[in-house]
């Protein structure tokens, strides 16, 4: 379909645009994320990355096609998927912290994208679910995927009470320690939610999120799938990182965490779950957990922990020792390790 509409478009003056989201990497090989769009002439760039979920089908992806990726110097070509999407994983020479790349594709203005190098001696990092972990969803779960594809912005949605308190002074325990945001989201919602974890304080990170369109042999993607992989291949990439696991019991994080966790104990500090209420639960389709709730093996026990805001998880991480005691002003490091 976009082989025959895409030449009409760009007789209309439709040009390539390049939208960059966050990558990670280490300090010989990054992951870059982006996207190749083809967009009316009157929408500039920047409004392709602000606007809300519905207006971005006023673009067309650009699929097959290469786009060059510039780190430290060196010029990578990669090529975009079925869905305009590059994900590509580049060789790089960096320094550990926050650093950046340029796409660059002819005709198309060049972009930069930020990414996170982990130094080599981190051996704690933190992966987050979004939805009803750091912001209140109150919508039921069926309609959760086209509130998110066509509706959402920044400001329609609110902060889950302590959890960017928590965050922040698991980051400020842990400081080298990066977080990443895991969510079945398209990436199409990607600059909304980058601007509502911005706007709310919520530490700067990757997001992982996934296509929304369908695939071979099912039309829409599954995200248990999508989470699933995106820990294994985490673990793969970061064989000596410890991770503290957050997430919700609304739906299927326990399960997706306790498969991970009981297939790769090594890599799991722990796993702090939100516990939504009742009526967060019903819209959720799932039920609350009891207040011990369940943990994959009995010898993993100790390490799950339940509250209903960050407040409470963040004094379950102090008994776990991942983050000190008030008042302590000591690194809570040595307690991942």
């Amino acid at each position: 379909m976009y082989g025959r509409v895409e030449p009409r478009l760009r007789q209309r003056g439709w040009r390539d645009t390049l939208v960059p989201y966050t990558g990670y990497g280490t300090t010989s090989w990054v992951r870059v994320f982006g996207r190749l769009l083809l967009r009316r002439p009157d929408l500039a760039p920047a409004r392709v990355k602000a606007v809300r979920g519905w207006r971005s089908f006023a673009t067309l992806p650009v699929t097959d096609e290469p786009v060059t990726v510039e780190v430290g110097g060196r010029r990578h070509e990669v090529r975009t998927d079925r869905g305009g999407y590059v994900d590509a994983v580049v060789e790089a020479d960096l320094e550990p912290g926050w650093r950046s790349v340029r796409f660059h594709r002819a005709g198309a203005e060049s972009v930069e994208a930020p990414v996170r190098v982990l130094d080599p001696d981190v051996r704690f990092a933190v992966v987050s679910d979004i939805d009803d972990t750091v912001m209140v969803t109150a919508l039921p779960r069926p309609l959760l995927a086209a509130w998110n594809t066509f509706v959402l912005d920044e400001y329609g949605r609110s902060p889950v009470p302590g959890m960017a308190v928590l965050y922040e002074r698991l980051v400020t325990a842990h400081p080298e320690a990066p977080v990443f945001y895991l969510s079945t989201g398209a990436w199409n919602v990607a600059p909304a939610l980058t601007r509502f974890l911005s706007r709310n304080l919520y530490p700067k990170g990757p997001l992982l999120l996934t296509d929304w369109g369908p695939t071979t042999d099912r039309w829409f993607r599954s995200g248990q799938a999508h989470k699933a992989a995106t820990l294994a291949r985490l673990a793969e990439e970061f064989p000596d990182v410890r991770w503290l696991l957050i997430g919700d019991d609304g739906q299927h994080d326990q399960e997706i965490y306790g498969e991970f966790a009981a297939s790769h104990p090594e890599h799991v500090a722990a796993v702090a779950i939100r516990q939504l209420s009742p009526t967060q639960s019903v819209l959720a389709g799932g039920l609350s957990a009891p207040a011990d709730g369940p943990a994959p093996a009995d010898g993993q026990r100790r390490s799950w922990m339940y509250a209903p805001d960050g407040a409470g998880l963040a004094r379950r991480l102090r008994e776990h020792g991942l983050l000190p005691a008030r008042g302590s002003t000591a690194s809570a490091t040595g307690a991942a390790e």
